[in-house]
């Protein structure tokens, strides 16, 4: 089955290309966001991107300040941090299960693939690169989900989670984590497959 994401309009799109610059780092914390120069960057008019902006907003990845424009987000509130990986726990749990009965081989060769992309971004300690393969791993399997609520609620508290991502002090942990989860999904243990992704979410 394809499992890639449908935009449905430029906004989208747009939304898309912001969000993964920020999270890999491409865009830094706190940089200030103008229309003008991100519609230059993306070869697109002003209009989709001013929409993608108010959507990253409402997301919590972007800061809107009166007088000051749009920037970059921090990372989510230590306080509110137990809540949120819960809450991501929860989502990506019941997106797992929703779609486990209908992985196929090509499913499995996709993360497979996904996690050796992870690996070799790991290896060479390309902190951005281990943050798009990262979120990326993780939205094809909610993506799988074929539920569009799902991946709603998904993308603000992954975006959250992964701004300023720091987690391992061995960054190759992460790319084991990864494997388990592909390497159960593969030998199709369901509960297996979801121990190895709530323990990867942290």
């Amino acid at each position: 089955m394809d499992k890639g994401p449908v935009f449905r309009t430029m906004r989208e799109q747009i939304a898309e290309r912001i969000r993964g610059d920020v999270l890999s780092g491409r865009l830094k914390k706190g940089a200030n966001l103008r229309e003008v120069l991100l519609a230059e960057r993306y070869g697109v008019s002003r209009a989709p991107v001013r929409d993608a902006l108010l959507q990253l907003t409402q997301e919590g990845l972007l800061v809107a300040k009166p007088n000051c424009g749009v920037s970059v987000g921090e990372s989510a509130n230590e306080k509110l941090q137990p809540l949120v990986v819960k809450l991501r726990r929860e989502i990506e749990s019941v997106a797992l299960k929703l779609a486990f009965d209908e992985f196929s081989e090509a499913d499995f060769d996709a993360l497979d693939a996904s996690v050796a992309k992870l690996y070799e971004a790991c290896a060479k300690r390309d902190l951005a690169k281990v943050v798009e393969y990262d979120m990326a791993f993780h939205r094809y399997i909610v993506m799988a989900a074929a539920d569009t609520e799902l991946v709603a609620m998904w993308l603000p508290i992954v975006s959250r989670m992964l701004l300023h991502y720091s987690r391992h002090t061995n960054i190759l942990e992460s790319h084991a984590e990864h494997a388990e989860i592909a390497k159960a999904i593969r030998a199709k243990h369901l509960g297996k497959a979801t121990k190895a992704l709530i323990n990867n979410i942290q």
